[in-house]
This record gives C-alpha cells, structure tokens and sequence, in this order.
C-alpha cells in the first residue's frame, strides 16, 4: 500500500464531510495525539467549526463499532477524550502551525490523497444513460452469477452422490468383524 492509499484508509465521511481523526494525524506526523491537539489549541482561532470540530459521543460509537478505535473512552487505556476532526481546509491550516519536514511532506501527501478523492467522485456515473447502463451490467452479471451458482450445485449434487456411495461401503467394510490371531500378554510371566 502507497503513502497516498494509507492516508486515504484514514479519511472518514463524518458530518457529511471527509475528515481526518486528531489521533490519525498524530500518527502521521510522529507526534503524540496530546501534542497535536495542544499546538491546535494555542491556535483556536485558526480552527472554526467548519475546519475542525469534536465528535459527538455517538458519532464516536459508530466509528468505535465499524472498528476504528478498538478501546472506548476510558480512564485505563483507550481514548481518555472525544476525538477532533480535521476537514480538507483544518488540514491545511494544521501545516501553518506544526512547522517541521515530516509535517510538510505529510500535509502535501494528504492534501494528493484528497485531489485523489475528489477525482474518484468526479468519475462517478451522474446521467440518467451512465445510471441506465450500470443496471444493465448489474443485471448481466447478476444472471452470470446465477449461472454460475447453478452449475456448482450441480456439481455439488454429483459429489454428495459419490461421496454417500463411499460412506455406504466404508460401514459395509467396518461391519465384517476381521479374524484377530490372540495377543500375546506383555510380561515376563508367560502362561
């Protein structure tokens, strides 16, 4: 997986905008979660509600349950507070306020990881002809698939037939008691 494909792993749709979490961030820029949130709260005032904002505690079980966070909020492990999340203009503004090389470099594969993003929207079908001939190749392959799954059952049907044939002579061979010569008994003492 490239730097772009990682960044964009970590881009959630949120408020009905694609964020990035405070600890993800963090992660990327080799600083602590704690770090990052102080150096944004020295500047606050870069950050309006439309850049960054907190999530809510059900927007954070949601993310928790689709296995995002695998600790909930707690006092022994996990996140001790609700997470901020940073949209596309946050994110530029974080790179005014941590002014180091890997901070740079990680804002711009960021900001590539976004372009990206809007690209792959920006290829979605939006005619009715586009919409049109998508159910056409959903139907298509939705018919190939049945095709295919009736003929696996088919063979499915064959091998259940073998495999009760081979059952049938296994007991007919476990049935027939084998002529067993007697055991020697173990010992020094011999009858």
């Amino acid at each position: 997986m490239n730097e772009i494909q990682i960044i964009q792993s970590k881009i959630y749709e949120i408020r009905g905008q694609r964020v990035m979490l405070d600890r993800d961030l963090a992660e990327l820029y080799h600083v602590t979660t704690g770090n990052l949130n102080k150096a944004v709260k020295r500047n606050i005032r870069r950050f309006p509600p439309d850049f960054m904002f907190q999530l809510d505690k059900e927007e954070f079980t949601k993310l928790k349950n689709d296995l995002v966070f695998q600790n909930g909020i707690s006092s022994w492990g996990g996140t001790r507070k609700l997470p901020f999340a940073f949209t596309e203009q946050g994110l530029a503004m974080l790179s005014g306020i941590l002014n180091s090389d890997i901070a740079i470099d990680v804002n711009i594969s960021i900001m590539r990881a976004f372009v990206a993003l809007r690209r792959m929207a920006a290829t979605l079908p939006n005619t009715a002809s586009d919409v049109a001939q998508l159910r056409k190749d959903f139907e298509e392959l939705k018919l190939d698939i049945e095709d295919i799954l009736r003929d696996q059952n088919e063979i499915n049907e064959d091998t259940r037939l073998q495999l009760d044939a081979i059952s049938t002579a296994l007991a007919a061979l476990q049935s027939k008691e084998p002529k067993q010569k007697p055991r020697r008994k173990i010992g020094f003492i011999q009858d």
